[in-house]
C-alpha cells in the first residue's frame, strides 16, 4: 500500500537531490527511503526499482536542463545563441552534478515515460534549431550536434573531475573554446571525398 503523500514525483526528486549530493552511483533505494523517512518497500509502490528511479532522474534532469537552455537562448541566434546555450548547459552541470550525470550515461528508461517527457525531444529540437543558423544541412548538422555535445560535455566533465589544474582559469579557456566552436561552425569543412551524404 502506498504511503499517503508519497508519489513517483516525490521519490524521483528525492533521488535527484541525493544524486547531486553524493553522486548518482551512490543513490540506492535504501538511501532514498531514509531521506523520505519511509521503509524501502514503500518506494516500490511508486518506482519499480533503482534502474527505473535512475531513468526518472534522467528525464527530470533533461526537462530541467532543456527549460534553462530554452530560456537562455530565446530570441538569440548565431554566436549569442551558442554562448547562451553552452553557459546554460555548464551552469546546470555545476548546479546539479548527479542529475547531469544521469542525462549523459546509458540508462534503460520505460518507453512510456520517455513518450510523456518533453525534455529529451525538446532538447534535440532546440539544439538542431540553434545550429541551423550556421546554414548546415544533413549530415553536417548531425555531425555539428555531436561535436558541440562532445565539446560541452567533455569540458564540464573534466572540470568537475578537477582536470584543469593549470594556472590559467578554466573560465578563460571556456570562453576561448566557445569562440573556437563558433568559428568552426561558421567555416564548416566541405564533405570528405566518398562521404555517403
Amino acid at each position: 500500500m502506498a504511503r499517503a503523500g508519497l508519489t513517483a514525483e516525490r521519490v524521483t526528486l528525492a533521488g535527484a537531490e541525493l544524486a547531486d549530493e553524493v553522486g548518482l552511483d551512490h543513490v540506492t533505494m535504501s538511501a532514498v527511503a531514509r531521506r523520505l523517512g519511509v521503509k524501502d518497500a514503500s518506494l516500490y509502490a511508486h518506482v519499480r526499482g533503482l534502474e527505473d528511479l535512475r531513468g526518472r532522474i534522467a528525464l527530470l534532469a533533461a526537462d530541467e536542463k532543456t527549460v534553462r537552455i530554452a530560456e537562455a537562448t530565446a530570441g538569440r541566434a548565431g554566436r549569442d545563441a551558442l554562448v547562451a546555450y553552452a553557459n546554460a548547459w555548464r551552469e546546470y552541470a555545476h548546479a546539479h552534478p548527479g542529475r547531469y550525470t544521469a542525462t549523459q550515461i546509458p540508462i534503460r528508461i520505460d518507453p512510456e515515460l520517455v513518450a510523456r517527457a518533453p525534455g529529451p525531444r525538446r532538447a534535440v529540437e532546440l539544439t538542431y534549431s540553434m545550429l541551423r543558423a550556421y546554414a548546415l544541412d544533413e549530415p553536417d548538422l548531425t555531425d555539428a550536434v555531436r561535436l558541440m555535445r562532445s565539446t560541452l560535455h567533455g569540458f564540464v566533465s573534466l572540470e568537475a573531475a578537477g582536470g584543469f589544474a593549470h594556472a590559467r582559469p578554466a573560465e578563460d579557456s571556456w570562453l576561448r573554446c566557445l569562440d573556437a566552436l563558433h568559428a568552426l561552425l561558421e567555416r564548416w569543412p566541405a564533405p570528405r571525398e566518398g562521404d555517403p551524404s
